[in-house]
């Protein structure tokens, strides 16, 4: 650890209130402005009115004299021999916008500030560099980390003490006096004064300290064998801490009580790992997290879409903060889920989340937004909680409104602050069909109604706020989210959303040179803009959702995006000599630290992303450059895989990947094998024929199209619709196209024949002659011919053919 750290006679107060912020944070205290926020018109403004940032906007009417981070607030600072106060959070913070209204607006403590130090404003997910090397300071501090960090530096931006959330005044707790901001800001002050070398001499102490624990896992490379119990050891870790009551991970040994984070990353190591070994039990403890956050609290049943953690261990009371990150992760998550395992309750989730995103995280030109705020009007969760009389108002019968309650929990004693009602499903909802004496099916599709019905009502309601900037790191999750969803869930239009948000990164945010921007925003005068050199995982996510697309699609142009991006991460943030990815770029601005991120957390490190990413172009590919990267990577962080496996699980299920794929051919290869000639298979076509006639075109256009198809004995083909999930992509299609696209058309399909299997299940056929009937409106050119295609597959008892289109055309 370097040498010892100074016994200052400060060091009392330092150690004092550094623990301050988390003690606050983690109470319910009745502090001044908690819970109400006075709507004034702005009296102040200062240098933040200029930044692109909804977090520092927010504070750009405070009368603190605040600076965003850069050289003109260090060199006031060194001019005039003041130490630095920096406040980092972010724009859907609670807390940061409890400080924000205590402390930030109020003028005498404003004045304090003013005078006494230059005051710097940053925002996390602009700058997560800066925020990972001073909450790491916190951490070797001895503090617990949470926004917003409030730290004092020197002049050279060395750390000397800080915390999180500090209440204006003292506070009196469990009999002792606890230091308010006004008093810290205030013996800070005086220990400037007094004690000024002392205090310098701590900070050059705290920031080789801060270094040393930032640079510890990528000193050297570990003599660690990259092998199989690498991968138990990280599983079985996570393992030991899964609730067996509520599912979701946390300390065994505090009986999972407390603060419940989703950590997709981790389930999905779990995921990866149960389905691979066949271990029932732990895809049991899988499954019971997915469907017991599916129906909590933490999930948004009327809106759809995650809340960012539970606060306690049944996933019933959330804290409402709505990140894209979380809701990224989560649905692919859920899609691979679906993927092994396709229950409607996966299916429900990412469509209902994809639907919240869509609807209220999505720019114009395609992009995704941020976050959604906790609070509307001052308080924490009022836009989404219930009382039981507005149900009842809002729904306008006792019966509905009876119904609704029973199926969402809200009746007893409340669940939030003993006054009102989070929304969730405490029972199974085939227990109220059955009391309600319907099917299954007619309770969902009456719960639709309802939920409708009181998802217009809350929209009335003063909305939470939305950060609108788009950060290249977070796009790119939600890219890859809706890419797999597409993929499994057979949703071509999931597919073309994830192409859209794509091209308006590479199209926005990628400069002349091929290199990549952080955040793209509307800056305080109207002016959009893209700014700041993109960090490691807006690289590493963003490959990753381009390769996710490239799985859906197909389309070589967004592999060959990924490769691009992949070679400017190397030269950029490669460690040549022991491998890995440095956080920021090598032309970067020069911090005192300059970490290699690895630990996977809410969202998993940039070198795990990048490590899995490297092993899927290097199937994806055949390229071995991609191979020795990925192993390089693997070594460097070998040593913490072994030693604390459970902290790095999307490293671990990269290396799964890549201990997978060792010894196999490449999919490049797997697909040119696949592609050369092996005979001439038979395929549905040659005993299928398909004719088509259609009437005049009416006045207005219509015209009515008869389709014939004649079906050699013994095959048959799947109907439309076949009643099977599992053969939907075989099931008979009509399309009619007008100059090779795709034009509106009705289609009435006949019914099938119904098939009874006791294996797959019961599925419907045509056989012999089908006759479709469909309904255009003609284009403008009436004289052009329309093309008919029906895609068919034709099968027996025994085979099934390739499936074809067959094409004809009419005038």
């Amino acid at each position: 650890m370097g040498r010892k750290m100074h016994p200052l006679s400060v060091r009392w107060w330092l150690a004092h209130f550094t623990a301050l912020g988390a003690v606050f944070a983690s109470l319910s205290l009745d502090v001044a402005g908690a819970s109400e926020r006075k709507e004034t018109e702005p009296t102040s403004t200062n240098r933040l009115v200029k930044e692109s940032s909804p977090y520092l906007l927010q504070h750009a009417h405070n009368p603190v004299d605040w600076f965003p981070w850069g050289p003109e607030a260090f060199e006031k600072a060194r001019k005039e021999k003041k130490f630095i106060f920096l406040s980092i959070g972010y724009s859907s913070c609670h807390w940061c916008h409890v400080m924000e209204r205590e402390s930030f607006s109020n003028k005498e403590v404003a004045e304090l500030l003013n005078k006494h130090f230059v005051c710097i404003k940053v925002d996390r997910e602009e700058r997560p560099d800066i925020d990972e090397i001073y909450m790491t300071a916190l951490h070797v501090m001895g503090g617990r980390g949470g926004w917003p960090l409030s730290i004092f530096l020197t002049s050279d931006a060395k750390p000397i003490v800080g915390g999180t959330y500090w209440p204006r005044e003292d506070q009196k707790i469990e009999g002792e006096t606890a230091l308010g901001f006004k008093s810290v800001v205030a013996k800070m002050i005086e220990l400037h004064r007094d004690r000024e070398k002392e205090l310098q001499q701590q900070a050059d102490q705290l920031a080789e300290l801060t270094q040393q624990a930032l640079e510890r896992a990528s000193r050297g490379v570990a003599l660690v064998e990259l092998n199989r119990g690498l991968l138990a050891s990280a599983a079985e870790g996570l393992k030991e801490d899964l609730d067996p009551v509520y599912g979701g991970i946390g300390s065994a040994t505090r009986r999972h009580r407390g603060t419940k984070f989703p950590m997709p990353a981790a389930l999905g190591l779990l995921l990866q790992y149960a389905e691979r070994e066949k271990d029932a039990e732990l895809m049991g403890l899988v499954t019971l997290t997915l469907e017991k956050m599916a129906l909590g609290g933490i999930y948004d049943h009327l809106g759809g879409g995650f809340h960012r953690y539970s606060t306690e261990r049944t996933w019933t009371v959330p804290h409402f903060e709505k990140m894209l990150y979380d809701n990224a992760q989560l649905v692919e998550l859920y899609g691979r889920a679906y993927a092994i395992d396709p229950r409607p309750l996966y299916g429900k989730v990412i469509r209902e989340t994809l639907g919240f995103v869509r609807r209220e995280m999505t720019s114009p030109e395609g992009g995704f937004y941020s976050a959604l705020d906790a609070d509307s009007d001052g308080k924490e969760g009022e836009f989404y909680v219930w009382m039981p009389e507005e149900i009842h108002k809002a729904l306008g019968d006792e019966a509905s409104a009876t119904l609704f309650r029973a199926a969402y929990g809200v009746s007893g004693h409340p669940n939030f602050e003993e006054k009102a009602f989070i929304l969730r499903v405490p029972r199974p909802l085939a227990e109220i069909a059955k009391e309600q004496k319907l099917t299954d099916a007619e309770l969902e599709q009456r719960l639709e109604t309802l939920r409708a019905k009181l998802l217009e009502h809350r929209n009335q309601r003063k909305r939470p706020f939305l950060d609108t900037k788009v950060l290249t790191a977070w796009n790119g999750q939600m890219i890859a989210g809706y890419a797999l969803a597409g993929q499994v869930l057979k949703e071509p239009d999931y597919v073309r959303t994830a192409e859209k948000a794509a091209d308006f990164v590479l199209s926005r945010l990628r400069t002349k040179d091929g290199r990549i921007l952080r955040t793209y925003n509307t800056r305080g005068d109207g002016q959009a803009e893209a700014r700041l050199n993109a960090y490691l995982d807006d690289y590493a996510f963003l490959i990753h959702g381009l390769l996710n697309l490239h799985d859906a699609t197909r389309n070589k142009r967004w592999l060959d995006d990924a490769k691009r991006l992949s070679d400017v991460v190397v030269r950029w943030h490669g460690d040549g000599e022991r491998g890995g990815y440095f956080y920021t770029s090598s032309d970067h601005e020069k911090l005192f630290a300059r970490p290699k991120d690895y630990a996977d957390g809410a969202q998993p490190s940039g070198n795990s992303v990048m490590a899995e990413n490297l092993v899927r172009l290097w199937r994806a590919t055949g390229n071995d450059k991609y191979h020795s990267l990925a192993e390089k990577s693997f070594k460097q962080f070998a040593g913490v895989l072994k030693a604390n496996g459970s902290a790095l699980p999307y490293m671990a299920k990269a290396l799964a990947s890549y201990l997978d794929a060792k010894g196999k051919p490449a999919e490049a290869a797997i697909r040119k094998e696949e592609a050369k000639p092996t005979g001439d298979p038979r395929k549905s076509g040659a005993v299928v024929k398909l004719t088509a006639s259609a009437e005049k075109p009416s006045a207005e256009g219509r015209q009515a199209i008869a389709i014939t198809l004649t079906i050699e004995n013994p095959w048959h083909l799947y109907a439309n619709p076949v009643g099977l999930k599992s053969l939907e992509e075989s099931q008979t299609t009509v399309r009619i196209l007008h100059h090779g696209k795709e034009i509106a058309a009705q289609v009435d399909y006949p019914s099938g024949k119904l098939v009874k299997d006791n294996t797959v299940g019961d599925y419907l056929v045509y056989e012999g002659e089908v006759r479709i009937s469909a309904q255009v409106i003609r284009p403008k050119d009436a004289d052009a011919p329309l093309e008919v295609e029906v895609h068919v597959q034709a099968c027996t008892e025994k085979e099934c053919l390739v499936g074809a289109w067959l094409k004809t055309s009419i005038k």
